[in-house]
């Protein structure tokens, strides 16, 4: 990580154009669906539960985000889950992927609506194949919060994302979500797994378009 530097106040120049700077979250921008191929397992009260489910991914990007110096590009991200054969959703996310370019940081913040959010890092060159971020429990940099219930009934020690690139286009992840669950021994890997394919073209961000791009 590089060190900060004494002026913390003054920005970079930042280009207009997100799409030409996401580094290795390129390949994630746009519109993405999977068909019934996606893998969960979760904690029950009788043992691990196994579902499939299919997804639908918009990944969007804004305009370049600065924190003094430091100069994020990066993707707003929509996720919408169903398991086949049932209307009400199986999963809500939304959040942010982040590059800084400077670094090569790599940052996916996450917000899930039963009380709780994350914020995962890592590192990766522009061009990598694949993605490895981490966020653990009491970190107060890539670190997990969450509601009094989920603390005390699946609480969240860890949480890890893979993505791979695939030759065809396509992009895969893994995540492994390591819960101590209330009246269970030792601690359950909440396992997620899928491949999307792209449906759609990512927005271009508002200060681009604004630019008559």
């Amino acid at each position: 990580m590089a060190a900060i530097p004494d002026d913390i106040f003054t920005e970079q120049d930042a280009d207009p154009d997100t799409l030409a700077n996401l580094g290795p979250l390129t390949r994630l921008a746009g519109i993405w669906e999977s068909g019934e191929i996606g893998a969960d397992i979760n904690p029950k009260a009788e043992g691990p539960e196994h579902r499939v489910y299919r997804e639908r991914i918009e990944l969007h990007p804004i305009d370049p985000q600065s924190n003094g110096p430091q100069l994020f590009y990066g993707l707003r991200y929509h996720i919408h889950v169903n398991t086949p054969g049932e209307v009400a959703t199986f999963h809500d996310q939304t959040g942010y992927w982040l590059w800084e370019p400077d670094t090569g940081l790599v940052i996916q913040t996450l917000s899930i609506p039963r009380g709780q959010v994350a914020i995962a890092g890592g590192f990766a060159a522009p061009d990598a194949t694949s993605l490895k971020l981490t966020a653990t429990r009491g970190s107060t940099e890539y670190g997990i919060c969450s509601t009094t219930f989920l603390e005390q009934a699946f609480r969240t020690e860890s949480y890890t994302i893979e993505v791979t690139f695939n030759p065809d286009g396509s992009w895969s992840y893994v995540t492994e979500t390591m819960l101590a669950v209330r009246g269970q021994e030792g601690l359950f890997n909440h396992k997620d797994q899928n491949t999307l394919h792209k449906v759609g073209d990512p927005v271009p961000n508002p200060l681009w378009q604004a630019e008559g791009r």
